[in-house]
């Protein structure tokens, strides 16, 4: 019988597009997890892919606590609360950290190769750096609960002497399809290609870091499709487990990107800025840049699209099309 999957967040972003992965490569035994509750956007995508069978997340979470859950080859776990403005801290440490806990202890003990998503929000302001090093991680302060209730479980996970059996990814900015059920979690690419469209501008946050002028805050942009290969890297090469960074190792403006999407839709940059709202100032991360050193020297080779080409193909392929 072939190999099955089980892959949380199958309607979300991250992990529509990991389900999408298999499917192309001719897999569909696959268990898609989510929680659709009349999404209509989640639900669309769901009817672009292919699987053997839906869970709803509360049933899913019941049959793998009673043990009555088949056994599969790998889990990817995608499935969490994203929304790095969420205030709820009982609901994000239960569905961030003890729901991952829960399942990863399944995975362990019925053999399934467990692979997790963690963030770019547990290094918080950036000031001990983005090194995914074992060492580092007891020492990071996020700065919000989101990237808290991402941290307690790597650092679970680093405790419980468990890292040499599963894979933990530290997701940087991530933009791609599928992505339009987040809201206001959504990429800026997707949220400006909106707006251009409406307006033929584009709004950015100002800067209040002096270091930093207008547009010129950083990020580390990773297009879905080298996260997910990522992903799938680490189900093909079960000896090699860990924490590691998902990102490209290179940092680009937010004036970057906004260019990049006005070219990918044949315009000229009009760009002015915006007030930052004031809950989010002193949370706001100026610069991240992932260190890809421990993936590339762990054997991953592929290249990582450029804010440009990966823009330019989000655009024609995708946001022009809807």
């Amino acid at each position: 019988m072939a190999k099955s999957y089980i892959v949380t967040g199958a309607a979300g972003f991250i992990g529509c597009n990991i389900v999408k992965a298999l499917n192309e490569k001719g897999i569909d035994n696959i268990i898609a997890v989510d929680r659709l509750e009349g999404d209509k956007v989640k639900e669309g995508n769901l009817k672009s892919i292919k699987f053997r069978e839906y869970m709803d997340k509360s049933d899913f979470r019941r049959i793998f606590n009673t043990g009555k859950l088949d056994k599969a080859a790998a889990v990817f776990h995608m499935g969490a609360c994203s929304s790095t403005t969420e205030t709820n801290e009982e609901y994000l440490v239960d569905n961030n950290f003890l729901y991952t806990r829960q399942l990863c202890e399944w995975s362990l003990g019925s053999g399934a190769r467990f692979i997790y998503a963690s963030s770019a929000a547990t290094y918080g302001d950036g000031e001990l750096g983005y090194s995914d090093d074992d060492r580092m991680t007891p020492l990071l302060k996020p700065l919000n609960l989101y990237g808290r209730s991402k941290q307690m479980f790597d650092l679970w996970a680093l405790e419980n002497k468990v890292l040499d059996r599963i894979v933990g990814l530290k997701f940087f900015n991530v933009y791609g399809p599928y992505e339009d059920h987040k809201g206001e979690m959504r990429s800026v690419i997707n949220k400006a290609y909106g707006q251009i469209l409406k307006t033929g501008e584009l709004k950015l946050f100002k800067s209040y870091v002096p270091k930093y002028r207008d547009g010129e805050q950083e990020r580390d942009f990773i297009y879905v499709k080298d996260a997910v290969k990522v992903c799938l890297f680490f189900e093909e090469h079960r000896n090699i487990s860990g924490i590691f960074n998902c990102g490209t190792g290179k940092a680009r403006t937010w004036l970057d990107l906004g260019r990049a999407v006005f070219a990918a839709m044949k315009r000229e940059p009009h760009i002015t800025f915006i007030e930052m709202p004031l809950e989010i100032r002193d949370k706001y991360q100026y610069h991240t840049q992932a260190d890809m050193a421990k993936l590339r020297s762990a054997g991953y080779r592929e290249p990582f699209t450029s804010i440009e080409e990966g823009a330019g193909e989000y655009v024609r392929n995708y946001l022009s099309l809807k």
